[in-house]
């Protein structure tokens, strides 16, 4: 007795598995498409990834500064000076021109409030006050800084050879910390 094989796919759990798909390679419409480029190159998206980092970490500083401002009898609490709106307001215009001049307003401004007592202890309005104003100053001189290296390296030649990523990334966080102010100017200052 003979027995003959027949070639039949192997079932797997019970099912067929596909064919496997079609090698190309031709010049026909069956060619293979040629490397895609990604949208953004990992620069950008690590700079975003960044951005949407720094944005949930400022909006829980500012929300917490909210909670603490509507839940407060008075806001700023008796005793307290009062944050100087109009030095602030030409500071924010400053910073759109010109962040060192921003930094040195920034400076002189809260040497003012501690000489009149508000400080990171006085409670939570110092506390507030310094640690999303603070906060932001601190990325100011980090932009500044990151911006500084950028010039210098673009002065040596970095980025005559069409790699700019690092360019990009510096500009995107740039703005992303200059536009940042005016929502602190306001949420603090104004509202």
């Amino acid at each position: 007795m003979t027995t003959a094989t027949v070639d039949r796919p192997r079932r797997t759990n019970g099912h067929i598995p596909p064919p496997p798909p079609p090698t190309g390679g031709g010049d026909g419409s069956e060619r293979e498409p040629g490397p895609r480029r990604p949208l953004l190159d990992n620069v950008r998206l690590a700079m975003l990834f960044l951005i949407c980092g720094e944005v949930m970490f400022f909006g829980g500083l500012i929300s917490a500064f909210f909670v603490l401002r509507v839940t407060a009898a008075q806001w700023p609490p008796p005793l307290q000076p009062r944050l100087p709106v109009g030095v602030t307001g030409v500071n924010t215009l400053v910073l759109l021109a010109s962040s060192v001049a921003f930094l040195l307003v920034q400076g002189y401004e809260w040497i003012r409030l501690v000489g009149y007592g508000l400080t990171v202890w006085s409670g939570a309005y110092g506390t507030t006050f310094y640690t999303l104003i603070g906060t932001h100053a601190a990325h100011v001189i980090a932009a500044l800084v990151w911006v500084g290296v950028t010039a210098w390296l673009a002065a040596a030649g970095r980025f005559v050879d069409g790699r700019a990523g690092v360019l990009r990334a510096c500009a995107i966080y740039w703005h992303f910390v200059v536009a940042l102010w005016p929502i602190l100017y306001v949420a603090v200052y104004l509202v």
